[in-house]
């Protein structure tokens, strides 16, 4: 066999159901033998930067690693968007290109550029193959980082000439490792800092969606009552309906959610990435006292800086605590901030749930009526832009990795082509994407790939013809915003084009009918919704009066 054929074998032998992409000239060996695979499918896509976003949420939702695939020079810098999106989202991914022959890769010739120092920087590990033999090793090593805490990217280049080399090769068979796991010392100086803790809080992290966690973690609350703080990524972590739901952090501004983080005497860090809510907004005067639980040691900052770490797998450490918690034994606690602050945000969340509108929608309304219509395990997928902070502010999840929204690197264009990635895991669930009218444009061409799946999703598309979360956040800087407008298609006509089910709502009483019925409907369907994003400023205002009480 060729290399290429060796490779295909590779991958198969990992485990790699799925290969998102656009071929090219230089890896068409590759795809020749990736035709006679009978364990991976190949899924063709309209745009490179698509297929990463798939494969990122596929990684997401599974926790194993699916392919991407673009050719060289700009089939390469296409995926590029999607990969760092998925490496700083944690999600494990493959990322294979092709280059040219390695007789030319010294000189300036056509569309030659390096590939692999380009995605350096965005991925965990990236090389490019100069022999055959190197291929098992180069494959089980992409792999076992890119599942590894913290998960990402591997980026692997296949040379043209270097695909079409005999080789006696073969794959090596993937052997799972477990995880290191916390020091039992510092466990047992975590009990003693909890035990003093009077008003103790729990920031969760994107960390605890993985390996299980999120089950223990709900364990550890049930038995002491320890009040929940997640972030965006984080957001089905606990039950939105437990006592001990405390809701979502991040949104860059001052929010009920921060009194609980205020009044705590202690902060536990459970799986946190300080890419999604810097510490600087929740110890400005760096005197909380924190113990930071996690796969890796805490990242170097003033403004975090842990008394104790508990490094190694999450789940383990949360397990062992549990498994001693009677240790603790009787402890008081003032949890009053705790209660007030869920207190507060129940009525927050209730405030325009029933609205009555016509011509425009609010966002709290819209949400309302997406959480209503979509059941405990289905799956909301959230592009980048205003109505991402509304989402994370307003949308409350039962389980973890029901909401997938990219907040490291937070690229526009997700939620389409995730949303296709999200329906090929579970096609049995109910798949949601909302989306801005720019974000959606951005990859609009996935409509093509999704119509041609058929694949069972809706996309909401919340309607302002501006790019609108920078208006908002250039409004509170400045006081005003510059020209940020646009115009839209006519969407009625562009689902039509596409094949797909189209949906206008107007009016705010019909859109919970609508969303059941998009549904129902067999293949794709567009919902689009004039939103009333004037809750934009009263949202900060509201939120630049928020008095914490004692």
């Amino acid at each position: 066999m060729n290399t290429a054929q060796l490779l295909v074998r590779c991958l198969e032998a990992e485990g790699i159901e799925y290969i998102f992409g656009v071929p090219g000239e230089e890896n068409a060996d590759f795809m020749v033998a990736l035709e006679q695979s009978e364990s991976i499918r190949f899924i063709l896509t309209r745009h490179e930067q698509g297929a990463a976003f798939m494969a990122e949420a596929y990684g997401r939702l599974t926790g194993n690693p699916a392919a991407c695939l673009g050719t060289l020079g700009p089939g390469a810098t296409n995926l590029i968007t999607g990969v760092a999106n998925a490496n700083m989202d944690h999600a494990p991914m493959l990322v294979l290109t092709g280059q040219g022959s390695t007789t030319r890769l010294h000189k300036e010739s056509h569309q030659i550029m390096d590939v692999v120092s380009m995605f350096r920087p965005v991925t965990k590990w990236a090389t490019s193959i100069r022999h055959p033999s190197a291929v098992p090793e180069i494959v089980r090593k992409a792999v076992r980082l890119a599942r590894s805490e913290k998960p990402g990217a591997c980026h692997i280049e296949l040379p043209e000439d270097v695909a079409k080399q005999e080789t006696d090769a073969a794959p090596m068979q993937p052997h799972r490792y477990r995880r290191p796991v916390a020091d039992p010392e510092q466990i047992e100086a975590a009990f003693s800092m909890l035990r003093k803790a009077k008003r103790p809080v729990i920031l969760v992290g994107n960390g605890c969606i993985r390996h299980g966690a999120s089950e223990q973690l709900r364990r550890f609350c049930e038995v002491t009552g320890v009040g929940v703080i997640n972030t965006f990524m984080a957001k089905g972590c606990v039950d939105a309906d437990a006592d001990y739901c405390l809701y979502t952090v991040g949104l860059q501004a001052r929010d009920v959610v921060a009194c609980a983080l205020d009044a705590a005497d202690l902060v536990i860090t459970l799986g946190y990435d300080m890419v999604e809510y810097h510490p600087h907004l929740w110890n400005a005067d760096r005197k909380k006292h924190i113990v930071h639980i996690d796969y890796l040691p805490a990242e170097i900052d003033e403004h975090y800086q842990p008394e104790l770490e508990l490094i190694g797998d999450l789940t383990h450490t949360l397990a062992t605590i549990n498994a001693n918690i009677e240790q603790l034994g009787a402890v008081e606690r003032n949890l009053n901030q705790q209660m007030e602050t869920r207190r507060h945000m129940q009525q927050e969340l209730m405030q325009h749930a029933h609205d009555v509108t016509e011509h425009t929608i609010r966002p709290q309304k819209a949400l309302a009526d997406a959480r209503n219509v979509m059941g405990r395990e289905d799956i909301l997928l959230s592009d980048v832009g205003a109505h991402k902070m509304w989402i994370a502010r307003e949308y409350q999840c039962h389980e973890p990795n029901t909401c997938l929204i990219p907040n490291g690197f937070c690229s526009m264009g997700f939620a389409l082509p995730g949303a296709i990635g999200a329906s090929l895991v579970y096609p049995d669930r109910q798949i949601l994407a909302i989306c801005g009218d720019a974000g959606f444009m951005m990859n609009v061409q996935e409509m093509e790939t999704a119509k041609r799946l058929n694949s069972n999703i809706v996309v909401m598309v919340w309607e302002d013809h501006a790019y609108g979360l920078i208006a908002w956040k250039q409004q509170n800087q400045f006081g005003h915003h510059t020209d940020l407008s646009f115009g839209n298609p006519q969407w009625m006509l562009l689902a039509k084009a596409f094949g797909w089910h189209g949906h206008r709502v107007e009016q705010s009483v019909d859109l919970q009918a609508t969303l059941k019925s998009a549904f129902s409907e067999p293949g794709p369907s567009l919902i689009v919704v004039p939103i009333d994003y004037s809750e934009n400023m009263k949202l900060t205002e509201r939120l630049g009066n928020i008095v914490c009480a004692i």
